[in-house]
């Protein structure tokens, strides 16, 4: 944990808590949790009241919630569409307007948004999700040039195929990119000198398969 307090979340109260279990090793801060829909701006504003209660404040956000509906665009239905866009892009301009007045008020903090390589690289079957990567890089470096001046400083990542359950029923790979190096890369964002910003990174497999 390096020594923060971190508060998470995800979508059941079951997941929610194993995670916290996982993380409550006694060798870091304090972690605390709480099942939301990013996609509800309702549920995103209870998260952070959640939030203040536990943790007295916010320091680093970063949104790292993301789905995959894959598919021909002519396929694909108005809730896969508007799921995944909900997810993936509006949850985070959900969270960072949250986000935003805590940091004013603290006078700064840090936003890393997690985002892909398909969001400069579209795919067949990708229109939703290629769509919502594109829009969460443009939204992140708009939101980098407002608030820079407010001491907030944001960050994306762009990783290729990483080694995690997000597209169940396929296979798992030692090829593909460790969920810790993908953590690593935010940690190295997080400690540059406040006068430097790492604004993106892109970051895929050495040896993808062939």
């Amino acid at each position: 944990m390096h020594g923060a307090d971190v508060a998470i979340c995800g979508r059941s109260a079951e997941s929610v808590s194993a995670a916290v279990t996982d993380l409550s090793d006694g060798t870091g801060g304090k972690v605390v949790g709480r099942s939301a829909d990013i996609g509800s701006d309702r549920q995103v504003a209870e998260l952070f009241r959640f939030v203040d209660a536990e943790l007295g404040g916010l320091d680093i956000l970063v949104n790292n919630a993301g789905i995959g509906v894959f598919g021909p665009v002519g396929e694909m239905s108005v809730d896969d569409w508007r799921r995944t866009i909900d997810t993936n892009l509006s949850g985070v301009f959900y969270c960072c307007r949250e986000a935003i007045p805590r940091f004013r008020n603290a006078g700064g903090g840090f936003v890393v948004n997690i985002s892909s390589l398909a969001g400069k690289n579209p795919f067949s079957r990708g229109g939703a999700y290629n769509a919502s990567k594109f829009g969460l890089n443009g939204f992140t470096e708009a939101m980098m040039m407002d608030h820079r001046y407010d001491n907030i400083r944001v960050s994306y990542v762009m990783p290729g195929s990483v080694e995690t359950e997000f597209s169940p029923g396929v296979p798992r790979a030692d090829w593909k990119i460790a969920p810790e190096d993908i953590a690593e890369i935010v940690l190295s964002i997080l400690r540059m000198p406040e006068r430097t910003l790492i604004s993106r990174v892109e970051v895929r497999p050495s040896k993808p398969q062939k």
